[in-house]
């Protein structure tokens, strides 16, 4: 119930198989040696007697046709009773650009979570510009096809986004549970393997579309002009909740922990630090016109009692006894030097 033909730069309309023609709507298709006989068209091919047209970027579609290799790929929906046409070409590849030149504009960053993306605009100095916003992309029990329409609605709401505020980027983390998967419950580490927690991890890293995310989203953006820088995801969810939640909640009081994360990957998209520093995202501009050796140093508190040396413990008792073993003094000399007589205990005359 399918038909499928690759692309052929030197054929007439990009195909040898399957040709449309953008100006007239005519499909042909070239029939294979057993069924030549059905042919109504010179040289074996067959002319569909309906109308074909293509109902998103037809334009760029017969701009393909008319210049290089297209692909087509023609499909049957047995529910509806109707058959689609699908066009695909390999787009050429455009440079890089600089990362210098992307950090001079606001960057969407994007925390990925199971259920949901969490986005935020970052502007160029590393302060949030607008109101953090949350897509849901719940794709569990869906079929193939429902995930990949859910994923890609989403990635147009972040590219809607992006084209709002002006962003050139987009910015995500380099998640990857590959090794995770691979290892499974034998070297959890750290992180829960078995029982309920362990089922509950593995079921929520199974949901997590990272791959797939990142190649949709790389696809898509690349489509519409936006570039896409990837961090490394140590520590974001961490020190977002330590260091920018509190004073993100001031002025966005619905933020969560998730915000502040994509708070923290924009920033590393953008070249600054990730943590909270006392005196802003940069230092005065006195400061940083004189030269390191210069600069004042903050001296430190004083008046705070020294702390006391941890006493070294006692012997340890071995395992099974009832009672502990003796414990001799760990006094210094005790002996009395301005008086006559013994120490008060023989055991330091023992131990002498």
């Amino acid at each position: 119930m399918f038909l499928t033909a690759d692309g052929e730069k030197d054929k007439a309309w990009g195909n040898e198989t399957i040709r449309w023609n953008p100006d007239q709507c005519w499909l042909e298709i070239k029939l294979p040696a057993p069924l030549a006989h059905l042919a109504n068209r010179p040289h074996g091919r067959h002319r569909l007697s309906c109308p074909v047209r293509f109902s998103d970027r037809g334009d760029e579609v017969a701009a393909q046709a008319a210049t290089g290799a297209i692909r087509y790929d023609i499909t049957c929906d047995p529910r509806r009773g109707r058959w689609y046409i699908d066009a695909s070409w390999k787009a050429a590849l455009a440079p890089a650009a600089p990362l210098d030149d992307l950090r001079q504009h606001p960057v969407v960053a994007i925390d990925v979570n199971h259920g949901h993306l969490d986005a935020a605009v970052i502007t160029p100095n590393g302060n949030i510009l607008g109101t953090p916003a949350t897509i849901g992309l719940d794709l569990a029990g869906l079929s193939s096809a429902a995930r990949d329409g859910h994923l890609r609605a989403a990635i147009t709401s972040l590219i809607a986004t992006a084209g709002e505020h002006g962003a050139c980027a987009i910015v995500i983390e380099d998640l990857d549970f590959a090794q995770a998967r691979a290892e499974g419950r034998e070297r959890a580490g750290s992180r829960p393997s078995r029982g309920r927690r362990g089922r509950a991890y593995r079921r929520m890293v199974a949901g997590i579309p990272t791959a797939r995310l990142r190649d949709r989203l790389t696809q898509m953006a690349s489509n519409a002009g936006l570039s896409v820088i990837v961090v490394d995801p140590a520590y974001t969810s961490r020190w977002g909740a330590e260091h920018w939640l509190v004073p993100l909640r001031e002025h966005h009081p619905e933020a969560t922990g998730h915000h502040a994360a994509a708070l923290v990957i924009g920033r590393r998209g953008l070249g600054h630090r990730a943590r909270c520093r006392a005196t802003g995202n940069q230092a005065a501009p006195e400061e940083a016109a004189r030269p390191a050796q210069a600069r004042t140093r903050t001296k430190p508190a004083t008046g705070t009692a020294p702390r006391k040396p941890a006493t070294p413990p006692g012997p340890r008792q071995p395992p099974g006894a009832k009672t502990g073993r003796p414990h001799r003094t760990t006094a210094g000399n005790q002996a009395a030097h301005d008086r006559s007589g013994l120490p008060a205990r023989w055991d330091y005359l023992l131990a002498q």
